[in-house]
């Protein structure tokens, strides 16, 4: 059981990685995977397109850093809750839509990661302005 949740973990892990790099993820994921974002609703459904996606649209502020806050899990998903802080000084309509403000931002991000077989078959992310 252990070695399982390794194992989702992993996958969990790289698909972050990979995310944040705005690099291909269609090797990490079911053919039928989804990824959702909220509440912007911005996402895409299928490997091909959540690859499309991610590395066209995916676009990360240059001064990002990301603290866990928490990580829970069993051998099906991981959840994360995070802290995004960035100066909000661009555009980011698939995280946090609206004009870029030029100030400081918190986000509370959760993601929810299923992983079947070795790939991610689901990621969900829901964001929330820290105030």
């Amino acid at each position: 059981m252990q070695d399982l949740m390794i194992a989702v973990e992993r996958v969990h892990d790289a698909l972050h990685t990979a995310v944040r790099a705005a690099g291909p993820v269609a090797h990490l994921l079911t053919e039928d995977a989804t990824f959702d974002v909220l509440p912007s609703g911005a996402g895409a459904s299928g490997a091909a397109e959540i690859d499309r996606f991610v590395t066209g649209q995916v676009v990360l502020p240059g001064d990002l850093t990301v603290r866990r806050s928490s990580r829970t899990g069993d051998r099906f998903r991981v959840v994360d809750e995070e802290v995004f802080t960035f100066t909000h000084d661009r555009e980011l309509p698939w995280l946090l839509p609206g004009a870029a403000t030029g100030k400081p931002t918190e986000l509370v991000v959760v993601t929810l990661t299923a992983v079947k077989r070795g790939q991610v078959t689901r990621a969900r992310m829901v964001c929330a302005e820290r105030r």
